[in-house]
């Protein structure tokens, strides 16, 4: 993968992906979630944030990926990678399968692509700032785009928090978690997503699409 960054190009092929769940930084209101889904057949986590080992070849830098069914849906994550000794921050779509999600959280994941947009910034450049940092998400609906997601990094634990939980070590990458989805998780064709430092004055912004298999059995 390819990554552009403030000194040039960043080639990286990451040899561990951890999937942050969980992660809500109002513990009442993660608890709560896990209730409302427990209500409909989503194991409770074993721990609370929990890490979720998953493949790396999952993550892709395609604007299209494939899905296998109607049920998987995109959710806009901080992306942290860690190469060199220094940690990076982008953005990402933790894209998982809603309908395995009743069976295991953690198939749900594996079974889906990941797309991980082509820009990098150093963390410690947004670090003194990182709670400001704005995740925003839209989804193509009737041929027009919806919001979808909207808040602050200051909604998920520290990043620094979850690099220790992991841990993050050389050649590892991390999605952080996510935010609420405005009017309820839902599958859609076309997921646009971004991340803005409003200190910096930066953004990095990233869509893609999805196309279905047919479940064939």
């Amino acid at each position: 993968m390819k990554f552009q960054t403030e000194t040039g190009v960043l080639e990286s092929t990451p040899e561990r992906l951890i999937v942050a769940g969980w992660t809500g930084r109002d513990r009442a209101a993660v608890d709560h979630h896990i209730e409302e889904l427990a209500a409909i057949g989503v194991p409770a986590p074993s721990t609370v944030p929990l890490y979720y080992q998953c493949s790396p070849t999952l993550l892709t830098q395609d604007t299209a990926i494939q899905a296998l069914g109607d049920d998987t849906s995109g959710e806009a994550e901080p992306f942290l990678l860690q190469q060199d000794g220094r940690i990076w921050i982008g953005l990402g779509s933790d894209h998982t399968d809603r309908a395995l999600e009743a069976h295991s959280v953690a198939a749900s994941k594996q079974i889906c692509a990941k797309p991980i947009a082509d820009i990098l910034w150093p963390l410690e450049a947004v670090e003194p700032h990182l709670d400001d940092l704005s995740l925003k998400s839209w989804i193509e609906e009737d041929g027009s785009w919806v919001p979808y997601q909207d808040g602050k990094l200051s909604s998920i634990l520290p990043l620094e928090q979850l690099i220790a939980g992991a841990p993050l070590s050389e050649g590892a990458a991390m999605l952080c978690g996510t935010l609420p989805a405005i009017g309820g998780v839902r599958p859609a064709s076309a997921f646009r997503m971004s991340l803005t430092d409003p200190v910096r004055g930066q953004s990095i912004d990233w869509s893609y699409r999805t196309a279905n298999l047919r479940i064939i059995s």
